[in-house]
């Protein structure tokens, strides 16, 4: 082991994009004895990482990694001329359309092809639909240096999996998958990730195929959950309980994976991984008619939890209009900061559209929220509406909600004990409940 940490000292790592995934690798490359350099354009949160501050919340382990670590931050892109490898893994976001936003991404590589130089190893991790590498990335890092990719250079794409607040599954024991654009360059990327993690890395065949293994992963995810969801919605009025259904069918031990419907679907992932393939198959002439009907039920999920507040409310004979209704949460799931792509904001525009007076906690997002603490947000509350199953919203009791003036729970992500809050007298709504 000492061997190694010492041979990696002499290899420089640089990481282009220090967010959610960025970090953490270049954290996990710093512990395992690599020079690690992260590259960002936010100068505030640089300055937070030198400062040995962490930007978000994140595994406690990685802070603390992170704290007594030597990895360094910086804005400047010429930091990455020494580095032997550079992993680039900036935001791959849709714009409203849905339409793919890859100028983060071709930003990053017009920085990178200025400071190409032959034998640099780029990694793509970054989410993009397949064609990505071949039709953007390696014509910008050719077309700007002259060097030709698997002769001068190479390209691989690792694409990243992360699963925040995870305590099983992390950065470090995670399978991966890997494709190149050679031999030579997908030896290279294997050899690096086999000395940063200790999990299985399965090879692909080609950029393309490691580009659509990230795509196929969280869309198998989506349809599955617009299928639950779909079904809620349909239980909701046919007076079936879709959770003792879904844990009913679970014990079939073959053939049934089970998943389990909500407000609505969030983070980077899932409700942004599919329109990269609808999109991509669209312009070589291919609908993807599945595809995108999962998307528009999971969609309509934040106006499905909107409109049964409604009538929740209505069967208390209280007017939407005008009435008091705390939403709680806003991070897309429980126990982080996380709020990319949470359903809480279309929840939130929803009930306000309806005349709703909202107000909005959740306690690892201060500057989202508009009150100070869970008590004052449920403080003559008529109704509120749990978004995010944060375990301080989980340990809330009827006998707590009676006392400030709660009547109603519209209960998103169905993590509260059902019969003991209708027992209590409460009206309780849960998706599909």
């Amino acid at each position: 082991m000492r061997n190694r940490v010492n041979t990696n000292k002499k290899k420089k790592v640089a990481i282009i994009g220090l967010g959610y995934v960025g970090l953490p690798l270049a954290i996990l490359v710093d512990k395992k004895g690599y020079e690690s350099i992260g590259v960002d354009i936010d100068e505030n949160k640089v300055k937070m990482l030198n400062d040995r501050t962490f930007p978000f919340i994140t595994e406690k382990n990685i802070v603390r990694q992170f704290q007594k670590g030597s990895f360094k931050a910086t804005t400047d892109f010429d930091s990455i001329i020494d580095a032997e490898i550079i992993v680039i893994c900036v935001p791959t976001p849709v714009y409203e359309n849905n339409m793919p936003n890859l100028e983060p991404l071709k930003s990053a590589c017009e920085n990178i092809a200025l400071r190409l130089r032959k034998g640099h190893l780029v990694i793509l991790e970054s989410t993009v639909n397949p064609g990505v590498c071949d039709n953007v990335i390696i014509p910008i890092l050719e077309g700007k240096t002259g060097l030709k990719c698997g002769k001068d250079f190479y390209l691989a794409h690792c694409p990243e999996r992360l699963n925040p607040g995870d305590k099983k599954w992390t950065i470090e024991n995670i399978p991966r998958v890997i494709g190149s654009y050679n031999e030579k360059g997908l030896k290279k990327a294997i050899r690096f990730y086999k000395s940063i993690i200790s999990a299985e890395i399965k090879p692909m065949k080609s950029l393309k195929e490691a580009e659509a293994v990230k795509i196929v992963e969280n869309t198998f995810r989506d349809i599955n959950i617009a299928f639950v969801n779909e079904l809620a919605m349909s239980f909701s009025y046919l007076g079936i309980d879709v959770v003792n259904v879904i844990e009913g069918a679970a014990t079939k031990p073959f053939a049934f994976m089970p998943h389990y419907p909500g407000c609505g679907v969030g983070g980077h992932c899932i409700p942004v991984d599919p329109y990269y393939l609808i999109e991509y198959a669209k312009n070589v002439g291919f609908d993807h008619d599945f595809l995108s009907l999962a998307r528009r039920i999971n969609e309509k999920m934040t106006e499905f939890t909107a409109q049964l507040t409604v009538r929740a409310l209505n069967e208390r004979r209280i007017p939407i209009n005008g009435t008091r209704v705390a939403v709680l949460g806003l991070a897309y799931k429980p126990e982080i900061d996380d709020c990319r792509e949470s359903p809480a904001f279309k929840i939130i525009k929803h009930l306000k559209n309806y005349g709703a007076d909202v107000v909005v906690y959740d306690p690892y997002v201060s500057d989202g929220s508009t009150v100070s603490s869970l008590e004052e947000a449920i403080k003559n509350s008529p109704a509120i509406v749990i978004v995010t199953a944060h375990k301080v919203f989980k340990s809330l009791t009827p006998q707590e909600l009676l006392r400030n003036g709660v009547s109603v729970v519209i209960d998103g992500r169905n993590c509260l004990p059902k019969d003991d809050f209708i027992k209590a007298g409460i009206l309780y709504k849960g998706i599909g409940r």
